[in-house]
């Protein structure tokens, strides 16, 4: 994307007890870890979920599916676009959109139902492109916003965290006894809005998964999230002892400083804009303070934003 391999990205090493900081690449990143940690990434897969609508007088609309509901319904957001209920918006291919209701009282995500001419995936295969926003530079193929070790086809968006790993990278950390496994958690649309909460998303954490983060965490391994999607699936299946347990459904859950973490010991993520709700989330890993030296050090040293963007690697 930049002229780089995936793994060679910046990769920022914070360590909040001490607030120390190392400037890395990711592909350094078996370094910073031990024999007995684990890696817990999220395999979900991106859709092509952005489609362009017509309106019923011929303007134009971006529509971008977020997510599936329970009944084959679709959540969905018409991008800068002022629509009613029963709204008809047509799709590519004979397909259509109708807008039913507003989504959990959002002023910006609607419930509708897509009648399409196709099974869904095959679809948005055929007429659907990646969700980009405007600070990407240029139009990419869907494959560009996959993970190495993507699974189920489901995020509106990709699990951003875990672009930079390679086939190299996993290879290293299970040379150095570093586990690696996966969640599921089918991500929705980025909130824009500083002052709106996320929304309930479909995860599953298999019971390998539950397994290993239970050993793990009797044999003082420490378990480092790949993404806040990650961190949002395993705190939402452990219990009040932080006893992960697998599961599959539906979680609302909101990690803030006051509820703090009951499994994750550290996380890999990207640099994120200040009044995003991830940053509470981050707040409760690692605290304010080091949170703000941590964004000091890579705002001073130019470190690049966002999903193509550089990484952060915040540890105990």
């Amino acid at each position: 994307m930049r002229g780089l391999r995936r793994d060679e990205v910046r990769l920022l090493v914070s360590y909040r007890a001490s607030d120390r900081i190392v400037h890395a690449r990711f592909g350094d990143l078996p370094e910073f870890l031990r024999a007995g940690d684990l890696v817990v990434a999220n395999d979900s897969a991106t859709l092509p979920a952005a489609l362009t609508a017509r309106r019923a007088d011929g303007g134009s609309v971006a529509l971008h599916l977020s997510m599936r509901l329970p009944g084959g319904l679709w959540v969905v957001e018409p991008r800068k676009a002022e629509v009613t209920p029963g709204d008809v918006l047509a799709l590519p291919g004979g397909a259509v959109a109708t807008l039913l209701a507003p989504y959990a009282d959002s002023l910006r995500l609607w419930v509708a139902r897509l009648d399409l001419p196709a099974p869904v995936l095959e679809y948005l295969r055929r007429w659907g492109r990646p969700i980009a926003y405007p600070y990407v530079q240029g139009a990419f193929p869907v494959e560009m916003y996959q993970t190495v070790y993507a699974g189920e086809p489901g995020s509106a968006e990709m699990p951003s965290a875990g672009r930079a790993f390679s086939p190299a990278v996993l290879e290293r950390l299970a040379g150095k006894g570093v586990g690696f496994v996966t969640v599921t958690l089918h991500t929705g649309v980025s909130s824009l809005e500083g002052d709106e909460a996320p929304y309930e998303e479909p995860y599953a954490v298999p019971p390998k998964t539950a397994d290993a983060v239970r050993a793990a965490k009797g044999t003082a391994g420490r378990v480092i999230a790949v993404g806040t999607t990650v961190v949002r699936a395993l705190e939402s299946a452990a219990d009040e002892h932080g006893r992960v347990i697998a599961s599959r459904g539906w979680t609302d859950l909101v990690v803030t400083p006051e509820r703090g973490m009951r499994v994750i010991d550290g996380l890999l993520t990207g640099f994120h804009e200040p009044r995003s709700s991830h940053l509470a989330m981050l707040e409760a890993i690692a605290g304010r303070g080091h949170l703000e030296k941590a964004y000091s050090a890579a705002l001073e040293d130019g470190y690049l934003w966002h999903e193509f963007g550089d990484l952060h690697l915040l540890l105990p």
